[in-house]
C-alpha cells in the first residue's frame, strides 16, 4: 500500500538569493502528528511567489521518495525528504504516472491531481546552496519529466505521515502528470491531450486551446 511518509511545511522567508521577489517558501521541514488539509493548502505551510505557485489547483506538492532516490544517485549524496520542496513524500506510488484528476484519501482528506511543478531559477538556487550540483538544474529537472504532481483539495481533513495513500478514482483519459509536464514544457504537440481532462487547470486549458487555435490556423 503506497503511504505518505513525510509531510513537510514551511513559510515565506527572505532571502537575496530567491529570484526577483527575493523571498521563497521552498524551505520545508518535516513536521509530526496531524496537520490539518484545508483548500489551499496545509496548515503551517504558505508559499511566497503566489503568481507561480498555491492556490486552489496548487494545494500541495508531492515528491516520491523513489524519484528523490534517483537523484540523490545522480547528484552523489543523499537528498532529504522535501529537499525538493514537497509537502508530501510518498513511497510505493509512481506519482508521474498518476492521471491528472486522479483522486487520493490520504488521512481524512481527499486530494485530486490537478497540476505538475514547473522548475524555478529559486528551486535551482536552494539546490546550489544546500551544496548540490544545480549546474543546468532546470534543463536537466525538464529532461528528466518526473516532476511531481501539484494537488486540489476537494475534502479538508487531517494527515499524518504514514497515513495509507488510497487511489479512490482514476480517470479513463490516460493523461498522466508526465504527460502534462512535457506537453507544457518540451512537447506542446502534446497539448490537444489535455482537453480530456474533466476539470483540467485555466492555465492549461487556455495553454491548449492557444496551441489549437495556432495550428489550425496554419
Amino acid at each position: 500500500m503506497p503511504i505518505v511518509a513525510t509531510v513537510s511545511v514551511g513559510l515565506p522567508k527572505d532571502e537575496q538569493w530567491a529570484g526577483k521577489l527575493k523571498r521563497t517558501a521552498i524551505v520545508k521541514r518535516p513536521v509530526q502528528g496531524v496537520v490539518a488539509v484545508h483548500h489551499l493548502g496545509l496548515a503551517g505551510d504558505q508559499v511566497a511567489d503566489t503568481k507561480n505557485h498555491g492556490g486552489r489547483d496548487k494545494a500541495v506538492y508531492v515528491f516520491a521518495r523513489e524519484d528523490l532516490d534517483w537523484w540523490a544517485a545522480e547528484l552523489g549524496q543523499p537528498v532529504g525528504d522535501g529537499m525538493f520542496g514537497e509537502n508530501l513524500t510518498t513511497c510505493g506510488i509512481d506519482v508521474n504516472e498518476a492521471l491528472v484528476g486522479e483522486r487520493w484519501r490520504i488521512g481524512t482528506a481527499l486530494l485530486e491531481v490537478a497540476s505538475v511543478r514547473i522548475p524555478c531559477s529559486v528551486f535551482a538556487a536552494w539546490l546550489g546552496l544546500s551544496g548540490y550540483d544545480n549546474e543546468r538544474w532546470i534543463r536537466r529537472f525538464t529532461e528528466v519529466a518526473r516532476p511531481g504532481p501539484y494537488l486540489r483539495v476537494l475534502e479538508e481533513g487531517g494527515l499524518v505521515a504514514g497515513d495509507e495513500l488510497m487511489v479512490e478514482h482514476r480517470p479513463d483519459h490516460g493523461v498522466t502528470v508526465s504527460t502534462m509536464f512535457r506537453a507544457l514544457t518540451t512537447h506542446r504537440e502534446l497539448l490537444p491531450e489535455l482537453l480530456a481532462v474533466t476539470g483540467l487547470t485555466a492555465e492549461a486549458r487556455a495553454r491548449a486551446e492557444a496551441y489549437m487555435g495556432r495550428t489550425a490556423v496554419s
